[in-house]
């Protein structure tokens, strides 16, 4: 252990002058170590201590830490414009740092959300001091982990995380009022057009926003997506990696894409860890749980570990273990496997029902029984209303994330669930669920979101894993009755079609279910503010108004060739 000096501010000129402000943290000694860099947009006297240990606790370790601010952020100079300059600036600032006074030339990084995109930027310039990264919580596909989940806008994590960036805009340029304007939003965001997701705070107040720019394109197929999206990035880089997420993380998606991308072809080591975490903080208690001592964060510890060992070369055991540590809720312990995710062999469960899944908690049923073929029976049926659309309780999308009591919703008519048995033996489970869903609705697009709950012996229904989807389906021009045709309110129905399933994969978990618990399968047509509410109409969350939204009636099948389910990742 060292003592550490005074912190220094320092700084660096980009390859087009641009000024980069940075706060350095040194032992307390002559000697030469390795440099830890973390670039962040938030102001760099955070150092993301909200997750991190503060970056003295590094420097006493026997690293030189550098917290920089990104362009235009903090006090760094250049105009910020969302991951537009961080591959270029990445790789000067790590060209820099490898020649700090007392620096041996390596370079690793770290940090989450927006610090791990970052060094993900870096790492696809190939810069020669980078030796390692250590990536947290964040996207692999822009798109895909980040601004939409199944095609649907992630409006409640976006607007907030917009608003904020456009609050550090403000304070930079000593705009008091609109600052302060901003803050109180941030608190409260106005939500007061569910299926409309623009924002008028940001129109007005920050026109520049990328906030806008995501709402507008809506098609994964944008180039927009592709020329900022890392996992395009990537192909010709390697380094040795460690990987974060939480359960309860919204980016746990780019996460473990990212990780399984680089073990399937690294020549260097690939660790994965995810505890039961939301994005922030990294704590025991996530929602309504207390998951016990074990939950709290090894992180800090982990990658001291991690630098000593790629850094420094000293021999720390980790390499000795399994590459993947998942914390298993339920047990609340950590458990260690070759590969994410772990093997295991096809577990179905499927949906069966008496019609009135929505009205009692008994009429929708999982069993591992497949319907009787080909005899029909009948389907449920769920209205959604988007004057009232089921609201978002915990999970990775929401703010709070994490488990809650979701009993009430469940009661809900436009809420279909579908309940084990009480299970026999203790249920195992690391991965993602997929199901297979076979429904309809009346309207040009509709929503489904699924959530899985554990049923405790109580009645409680504690939620673990959900999905989302946007679906939209082909319209044809339907005969209808002369008043009806008449209607300015009528939209285009759907075409007759052949019923094809719906694949939704669901948030990736590693729970153990208790003997005497069941499992269920919640589902329904929102998940609000979460999501924006689909309007039926076709139109995308930037497109449509809550005056001109459709009421949806939402049809799911579960027999024959209809026959819905669920796979669930067993393990043993």
């Amino acid at each position: 252990m060292f003592s550490v000096r005074s912190k220094q501010t320092s700084c660096l000129y980009t390859r087009d002058r641009v000024r980069l402000d940075a706060d350095v943290y040194y032992p307390d000694s002559d000697a030469e170590f390795p440099v830890l860099l973390m670039r962040q947009p938030y102001g760099r006297s955070i150092a993301s201590t909200v997750v991190y240990a503060h970056p003295s606790w590094y420097a006493a370790h026997g690293y030189i830490v550098v917290i920089q601010d990104v362009r235009g952020r903090g006090t760094s100079e250049g105009i910020f414009d969302l991951f537009a300059h961080e591959r270029e600036d990445g790789e000067d600032t790590i060209a820099w740092a490898a020649n700090l006074p007392q620096s041996n030339g390596q370079v690793g990084m770290y940090g989450f959300s927006y610090q791990g995109m970052t060094q993900l930027y870096a790492a696809a310039a190939q810069p020669p001091a980078l030796k390692t990264i250590c990536p947290a919580m964040t996207a692999y596909d822009l798109y895909q982990d980040w601004a939409y989940e199944g095609g649907a806008f992630c409006y409640q994590m976006n607007l907030s995380w917009a608003i904020q960036l456009a609050a550090e805009t403000a304070r930079r340029q000593n705009n008091v009022e609109t600052y302060h304007t901003l803050y109180a939003a941030s608190r409260n965001p106005s939500l007061s057009d569910p299926v409309c997701a623009r924002s008028g705070i940001l129109r007005r107040l920050a026109p520049d926003s990328h906030y806008h720019t995501w709402l507008d394109r809506a098609d994964a197929s944008d180039p927009y997506w592709r020329h900022l999206s890392p996992s395009l990035l990537l192909h010709n880089t390697d380094l040795p990696m460690l990987h974060i997420g939480g359960w309860f993380d919204t980016y746990l998606r780019g996460t473990l894409k990212l990780y399984n991308h680089m073990a399937s072809r690294s020549q260097f080591p690939q660790h994965l860890v995810v505890g039961p975490w939301a994005h922030l903080p990294w704590g025991r208690r996530v929602g309504a749980i207390d998951y016990g001592p074990e939950a709290n964060s090894p992180i800090d510890r982990l990658q001291l570990r991690w630098f000593d060992q790629v850094l420094k070369g000293i021999d720390t055991g980790l390499l000795n273990e399994a590459p993947v540590c998942l914390f298993e809720m339920g047990t609340n312990q950590w458990r260690q496997f070759d590969r994410f995710p772990p093997d295991h062999p096809e577990t179905f469960y499927f949906l069966q029902t008496t019609g009135l899944a929505s009205l009692d908690d008994r009429a929708g049923t999982l069993t591992q029984s497949p319907p009787p073929h080909p005899q029909p029976s009948t389907p449920d049926t769920f209205v959604h209303d988007p004057w009232r659309p089921v609201p978002a309780l915990g999970g990775h999308a929401a703010f709070p994330a994490g488990s809650f009591d979701r009993s009430n919703i469940d009661c809900r008519s436009d809420v279909v669930t579908y309940t084990s048995a009480p299970l026999e033996t203790d249920l195992h489970l690391a991965g993602a669920t997929t199901i297979e869903l076979y429904c309809t609705a009346d309207t040009a697009s509709f929503d489904v979101c699924a959530i899985l709950s554990e049923v405790k012996p109580d009645g409680s229904v504690f939620n673990f894993s959900q999905g989302y989807l946007y679906i939209h389906q082909p319209v044809g021009k339907v005969e209808m009755p002369a008043a009806a045709s008449q209607s300015p309110s009528q939209s285009p129905m759907p075409a007759p079609q052949p019923l094809t399933p719906h694949l939704l994969t669901l948030q990736p978990t590693c729970i153990c279910i208790p003997q005497g618990s069941a499992i269920r399968l919640s589902l329904s047509g929102a998940c609000f503010p979460a999501y924006a509410v689909n309007a039926g109409t076709g139109d995308r969350s930037g497109q449509g108004r809550l005056m001109d939204a459709r009421v949806i009636t939402v049809t799911i099948y579960s027999d024959g060739d209809r026959a819905s389910q669920l796979q669930l990742p067993v393990i043993p």
